[in-house]
């Protein structure tokens, strides 16, 4: 399990490669990639930047991702979210589950990837074109 808060984000192909190598029962690897959109609305972005509490929010990313991988039995999990500014197209979030089968992969992907939005201490301000604005997480 890897869990990752910074400016940069890891090679997406290398995290593939080591979740394959931690386990030889391994039948399915899925991956959510979040990008910065270049809308809001009717606005257009410019940017997003992001802040997270540096010692809690890689601390709360552990414990949901150790809490996902139980409840479905998943074999290994990666979740890395970028802080900074973060240009339109650009990556911002990494979550990939390796599983046996691929419906527990595909049911905690999901169940990770919400509650990394809902949950983890990560703070997003949105830059458009008519001002700036902190976008709260959904619940």
């Amino acid at each position: 399990m890897k869990v990752k808060v910074s400016p940069e984000l890891d090679d997406l192909q290398s995290l593939i490669d080591q979740l394959k190598k931690s386990s030889r029962e391994i039948g399915a690897i899925a991956v959510f990639v979040g990008t910065v959109r270049g809308t809001f609305r009717d606005e257009k972005v410019l940017r997003l930047e992001y802040e997270a509490h540096e010692t809690l929010a890689p601390k709360v990313l552990e414990e949901i991702t150790a809490d996902v991988k139980k409840k479905y039995g998943i074999i290994d999990a990666v979740a890395e979210h970028r802080t900074g500014k973060v240009e339109v197209g650009e990556d911002v979030m990494y979550v990939l589950v390796a599983s046996k089968h691929r419906k527990e992969a595909f049911q905690a992907l999901t169940e990770l990837v919400d509650r990394i939005k809902t949950e983890t201490p990560i703070w997003k301000k949105e830059i458009t074109e008519k001002g700036a604005h902190w976008v709260e997480n959904p619940k």
